[in-house]
C-alpha cells in the first residue's frame, strides 16, 4: 500500500494493468498466477518502476535526510513521501486535474469488477470510499497512509512500527524531499515512455 498514486499514474489506460500496477507488492504465488495477462503486464511495469526507484540517486539522497530511528522502512517512507509531492504538484505532470483522474479511476475499478483476491478487496474499496489517492495531497493523509502500512507490517512481523510518527520527518524536510521528487518524477516518466515504446 506504498505510493499507490505513482503506480497508478504510470500505468496505460486499461482497469486490469493499473490494478497490477497498483497491486502486484500484495498478489504473490498462485493468487498472482491466476490473474490476467494485462495485470500481469500491470506487475512488470511496477517492478520496473520500483528497480528504476531504488537506484535513482535522488531517491537515495532522500533516504538520507531522514534522521529518525526507521532502518529498515526509509524506503518505505520516501515511497510515500513521493506520492504527497506527486499529488501536490500534481498540475506540473498531468493535464488532467488529480480530482478528475482519481474519480475516473475509481469509476473503472468499480464498473468492471477484477477477480482480485478476497483478502484484498476490503482495501480496494477502501481506497475508493476513502478516496486514498487524493488524500495524499495533504500531510493527514500522508500520516494515515502511514498508520495504513505500519499496522500491515506489524501484523506480519508482530511488532509496532508506528510509522504514523513519521509524518514530522515529511514536514522538518520538506523542501530537500520536494527538490528530490522534482529531480527524480520527469526522469522515471521518461523511463516508463520507454518502456512503453518498447512493448
Amino acid at each position: 500500500m506504498m505510493n499507490w498514486l505513482a503506480h497508478a499514474f504510470l500505468s496505460e489506460p486499461d482497469t486490469e494493468f493499473r490494478l497490477g500496477n497498483l497491486l502486484a507488492d500484495l498478489v504473490k504465488g498462485k493468487d498472482r498466477a491466476r490473474m490476467s495477462e494485462a495485470f500481469l503486464r500491470g506487475v512488470k511495469r511496477h517492478q520496473a518502476i520500483d528497480s528504476f526507484t531504488d537506484g535513482h540517486p535522488a531517491v537515495h539522497r532522500s533516504r538520507a535526510r531522514i534522521e529518525g530511528d526507521y532502518p529498515h522502512v526509509r524506503g518505505v517512507l520516501v515511497d510515500i513521501f513521493y506520492d504527497h509531492f506527486l499529488a501536490l504538484d500534481w498540475d506540473r505532470y498531468s493535464a488532467e486535474p488529480l480530482e478528475a483522474f482519481t474519480a475516473s479511476l475509481y469509476a473503472d475499478i468499480q464498473s468492471r469488477p477484477t477477480a482480485l483476491p478476497e483478502q484484498l478487496r476490503p482495501a480496494v474499496e477502501a481506497m475508493i470510499a476513502e478516496d486514498w489517492l487524493g488524500s495524499y495531497r495533504h500531510p493527514a493523509g500522508i500520516e494515515t497512509a502511514l498508520r495504513r502500512v505500519s499496522a500491515r507490517l506489524s501484523a506480519r512481523v508482530g511488532r509496532d512500527f508506528a510509522l504514523e510518527k513519521a509524518v514530522s520527518e515529511l514536514l522538518a524536510h520538506f523542501d530537500g524531499l520536494r527538490a528530490d521528487f522534482a529531480e527524480f518524477f520527469p526522469q522515471l516518466q521518461a523511463h516508463v515512455g520507454r518502456l512503453s515504446e518498447a512493448t
